[in-house]
């Protein structure tokens, strides 16, 4: 039985589409911070609460819809998923605070992969293959070469050690998705999506306080404007996208597709920011885009899987 079937075009669609939303986040926070006092931590509670506030917007609207196949998981099962969201937002902008923005997000986005690769095999046996391997590899130098090709970048012990926390926090929060997904647990992804960002809303709160809640601009009207755009697009529409497609698509091929977030950044940087488009743009992006495409290609080859029947899930127990 072949894997070219719609619902596995659409999983792999979502997440290309959820990691060039996330890649626009960058480009948003940058106006932000131009345009007001904003700092990271504050930016990223406005994120996770104008995100919540959309989704259960959407929801109200939608109403209440059961999943054929999927058993609705618990209250316990979602405040986990969003505390590793939250640990790989708030980790990742202590990392960028502590090294910087270049070698934080190498740190961050190069090591989420080879976790997630590691705990894909000897977790729920996935493999990869030599293909994906070199796939992964052939991402990460692409990723390696576009951040830090400038030149730009200082590695602090601290730092590298809050990247390598967020990338953790990145990778549970994938393995867990896929795992969930293979046993038809993985509930309804904007239900996902909306307890995530609650949780994040929640335990980000008191730090955006203490950093300065409010902004201070002279272009209020502007300020919220990008702060609804980083709430609709690259949170609640990409988290949705990708709780949706991670639930469908091996662990560590959803970890690389999502590294076309820094070459949406670059492009949009180069084309709306006025940045000058180097060389280590230039292969850096076209590394990354080889190898996510080659992962895409393999991907949507692979045999399709049998959606498990009840007696094959897991137990209620072992998903809280």
């Amino acid at each position: 039985m072949s894997n070219h079937s719609p619902a596995a075009g659409r999983s792999l669609l979502y997440l290309v589409v959820a990691g060039a939303a996330w890649g626009t986040a960058g480009a948003a926070a940058s106006l932000l911070f131009l345009a007001s006092d904003l700092g990271p931590l504050a930016l990223s509670f406005w994120r996770c609460a104008g995100g919540l506030v959309v989704l259960l917007g959407v929801l109200a609207v939608r109403g209440s819809r059961a999943v054929p196949g999927r058993v609705r998981p618990s209250a316990a099962s979602l405040i986990g998923t969003g505390l590793l969201f939250t640990l790989f937002q708030a980790a990742y902008f202590a990392a960028v605070r502590e090294t910087g923005l270049a070698v934080g997000t190498v740190v961050t986005l190069g090591a989420g992969p080879v976790i997630i690769a590691l705990g894909a095999r000897y977790w729920m046996g996935e493999r990869l293959g030599r293909g994906g391997v070199t796939a992964v590899v052939g991402a990460l130098a692409g990723l390696a070469v576009l951040v830090l090709g400038s030149g730009g970048g200082e590695v602090r012990p601290l730092g590298v050690g809050w990247a390598l926390l967020s990338a953790a926090g990145y990778a549970g929060m994938t393995l867990r998705a896929r795992w969930l997904g293979q046993r038809g647990a993985g509930g309804d992804p904007l239900v996902t999506t909306a307890w995530s960002v609650a949780v994040g809303t929640v335990c980000l709160l008191p730090l955006a306080a203490v950093e300065g809640l409010l902004p201070h601009t002279a272009d209020l009207g502007r300020v919220l404007w990008l702060l609804v755009y980083v709430a609709t697009v690259p949170t609640a529409l990409a988290y949705a996208l990708y709780f949706t497609g991670a639930a469908a698509v091996r662990a560590a091929t959803v970890s690389v597709i999502m590294l076309i977030e820094p070459v949406s950044a670059a492009v949009i940087a180069v084309l709306l920011l006025g940045e000058r488009l180097t060389g280590a743009v230039v292969l850096g992006t076209v590394l990354l885009l080889t190898a996510v495409g080659a992962l895409i290609v393999a991907e949507a080859r692979r045999p399709a899987t049998t959606a498990p029947t009840p007696e094959r899930r897991a137990p209620q127990s072992a998903l809280r």
